[in-house]
């Protein structure tokens, strides 16, 4: 085998030394070529990564804008109903595999629909009626064939509503005046008699008890603003200001303190009340925002009496305040230690009590969530939103037991769901942006957990805060026709009447035929009286 032959080595010291340094020098260069070529590399690699960065950052805020878009879009056309149809119990595998197949059932397949019909206007039997006949002439009460004559077999009856137009007229309110003749003459001094002046609430006015009725009740019940009311009167021939109407309306509202505060005496003695407000704007304040509050108990209706017990009257009140701060709601409750339905606002925490969170709040996040999912999937928002509605769903059969009766309810049915959800909250949380409508869901019903759970425990307390959101909905629908109040007494008489008025509402009582009744009765009042037979639920009509 012929061996290869070594490369030469010089013989020489100095022709060494050269090679060797040339060896040296291509050394380091191929280092040098090679530490550039890895740090270009890892300067590749980091801009690729910044870039990746950068394309992850810009799709969240791309996605973030995305779903803020489709919610404006939502609120602002889309119907307000936060109903959920839902999906399917996603989280009963075992139900699902036990239901059969399509082809299974596609033998039995029975297809429904639902006829829409038009619905007639009902006409209430205790309405007034009025017949008109409208019978042939008596000469063709003959049979045209026989000649015999036609008797009645019966009669064919449609009914029409005539609207008459409201009719006002001025009472005139005469005293006879009487005096001696003889005194006249003779004396030095003359008795005159007359007969008092009736009682009015607001005495030298032309206001009667059903004229501030009209324009209490068109204002804070139908949201009619004064200058149309003004305009109103005007078509029958009336000149009645609406600096005038706003004038009655302060001075009845100061006469209506005592039932305001009775009211709210009562309403603090009840186990759970439930509270919302709302931003109002007011000319003379000079505050950004002021709020209008709204405290009560009770429902929409008066409650069904349980064990022949009468069942406590449904209390409405507003508070006006010049701003938003905590300590509005803690000077109303002073002193209150029972259950208090709120939203997530953290003023309510200085109050003394139990607060219990709102479900319908937490349940809107995921449907705002589930707006922005992408058509015809179904993601973490459906998942939250099914186990909301079995929470729902345990409450409407129970809703007429007792107290204690639903506390058991509830630990039975909704503990077992609720520490469910609480799971798969703690593992979403991890897997989603959190600032995205999924994860601001996810982490608002986990800041608000501990008292979203307090219903669980108590049978007075309700699964949401509905109720004090329908309270104050009357409110917001009529700040959008009158806009503003001018002063703070005008914001504060404003909450006196609405107060009024959603009470009476509330125990199932005519805000009009209430108030009217109400002004003929408060001026009779003697001074330390107790006003108890003038609350809404107890007044004689």
């Amino acid at each position: 085998m012929k061996k290869t032959r070594a490369t030469a080595i010089p013989d020489d010291v100095e022709s060494l030394k050269q090679q060797l340094l040339e060896m040296q020098t291509l050394l380091q260069k191929s280092q040098r070529e090679s530490l550039h070529h890895q740090q270009e590399s890892e300067r590749v690699q980091k801009e690729s990564a910044h870039h990746q960065r950068e394309a992850k950052r810009f799709q969240q805020l791309y996605n973030h804008a995305l779903e803020q878009w489709q919610l404006a879009l939502r609120k602002r056309f889309a119907a307000s109903s936060e109903g959920h149809p839902g999906q399917g119990e996603l989280f009963n595998e075992v139900e699902e595999c036990l239901t059969p197949s399509a082809e299974e059932v596609a033998a039995d397949e029975t297809i429904t629909y639902t006829r829409k019909k038009s619905r007639r206007p009902s006409l209430a039997a205790e309405l007034p009626r009025e017949d008109v006949v409208h019978d042939i002439a008596d000469a063709d009460k003959v049979c045209d064939d026989c000649g015999h004559d036609l008797h009645q077999m019966g009669e064919e009856v449609s009914e029409k509503l005539e609207f008459i137009p409201a009719t006002v007229k001025v009472i005139r309110h005469i005293r006879p005046k009487y005096s001696c003749r003889c005194c006249e003459q003779q004396a030095t001094r003359t008795t005159i008699k007359i007969a008092p002046a009736p009682a009015s609430l607001l005495p030298k006015s032309i206001a009667t008890p059903t004229l501030l009725s009209q324009i209490i009740t068109a204002k804070y019940q139908f949201g009619l603003p004064l200058y149309r009311q003004a305009a109103l009167f005007k078509s029958f021939g009336i000149e009645l200001h609406r600096q005038t109407m706003s004038r009655w309306l302060l001075k009845v509202s100061t006469q209506l303190t005592p039932l305001y505060q009775r009211m709210h005496a009562l309403m603090l003695e009840r186990p759970a009340l439930w509270s919302d407000d709302t931003s109002v704007k007011v000319i003379d304040v000079d505050k950004v925002q002021c709020t209008m509050w709204v405290y009560g108990c009770g429902g929409d209706k008066p409650a069904e009496s349980l064990n022949n017990m009468p069942s406590p009257p449904n209390i409405v009140l507003y508070d006006y305040q010049d701003g938003r701060g905590g300590i509005h709601p803690n000077t109303f409750l002073a002193g209150y230690h029972g259950l208090l339905h709120v939203d997530g606002y953290a003023g309510y925490h200085g109050t003394d009590a139990m607060l219990a969170g709102c479900w319908a709040h937490a349940r809107r996040k995921f449907i705002e969530a589930k707006a922005v999912q992408p058509k015809g999937k179904i993601g973490r928002a459906d998942q939250a939103l099914n186990l909301i509605q079995k929470l729902y769903g345990i409450e409407k059969p129970i809703r007429q037991l007792s107290i204690e009766d639903k506390r058991a309810a509830r630990q039975a049915q909704s503990a077992p769901i609720m520490e469910q959800l609480k799971a798969w909250l703690d593992k979403a949380l991890h897997q989603v942006p959190p600032k995205n409508a999924i994860g601001k869901a996810i982490g608002y019903t986990l800041n608000q957990w501990d008292k979203l759970q307090v219903y669980l425990e108590h049978g007075a307390a309700a699964i949401d805060n509905n109720r004090a959101e329908r309270a104050i909905k009357p409110f917001v629908i009529g700040r959008k026709n009158w806009l503003f109040s001018n002063s703070r007494s005008g914001a504060q008489a404003s909450a006196m009447l609405y107060s009024l008025i959603e009470t009476a509402k509330a125990n199932d009582v005519p805000p009009g035929v209430y108030l009217t009744a109400l002004f003929e009765q408060l001026p009779h009042l003697i001074d330390g009286e107790s006003v108890d037979h003038l609350l809404p639920w107890a007044i004689r009509l």
